[in-house]
């Protein structure tokens, strides 16, 4: 067996509709710590949980952005707590849905995991709708990030983003009128 998992929602659906309906409640092999953790990762997303979201960080884990032509430069985890908690108030009803997770473990020091994500959203400039993958590194333990690599969207992010600010600030003087009013 390969020390690579790869799951995908199709294959997992079609395999399961094929095992008799006693086995599909029994697991074959428990998930791995570093499984667990990114799988509260993404519904701590779901729930915008910022302390949840930052729990699995170890203290000098960096968040790294690519593709490298959005010349962003990496966040600490004190810097990605700010950008989540500002975010919270832009993004209503953020969803994200894990499309599909790989998980390397050929390196016990260093296991990882990938995972394709879909998000939308709701803000004031209509719905946000996104791709991301992100790339974990975790310590030995599995439960912590030590790195994270993440690759979104950047001809969406191009697009939408200056929509998003132009109706933020029509927004911000609507709020200032009404109070002048």
């Amino acid at each position: 067996m390969s020390p690579s998992t790869i799951l995908d929602n199709s294959d997992i659906a079609h395999h399961l509709q094929k095992l008799p309906r006693s086995q599909t409640n029994k697991r074959t092999m428990p998930d791995s710590p570093q499984k667990r953790t990114a799988l509260a990762l993404v519904d701590a997303f779901n729930r915008m949980d910022v302390p949840a979201i930052i729990a699995p960080r170890t203290p000098s884990c960096l968040r790294y952005f690519y593709p490298t032509a959005m010349a962003q430069p990496p966040q600490d985890t004190n810097t990605y707590a700010k950008s989540l908690h500002s975010l919270r108030t832009i993004f209503r009803n953020f969803s994200l849905t894990l499309d599909e997770l790989i998980e390397d473990s050929s390196n016990p020091q260093r296991p990882r995991i990938c995972m394709w994500l879909s998000a939308k959203a709701d803000t004031a400039a209509g719905e946000y709708v996104n791709e991301y993958v992100w790339l974990l590194d975790f310590d030995e333990s599995g439960e912590r990030i030590v790195r994270t690599k993440e690759f979104s969207d950047n001809v969406m992010a191009r697009d939408f983003f200056p929509k998003l600010k132009e109706a933020m600030g029509r927004e911000r003087e609507r709020k200032v009128e009404e109070q002048v009013q």
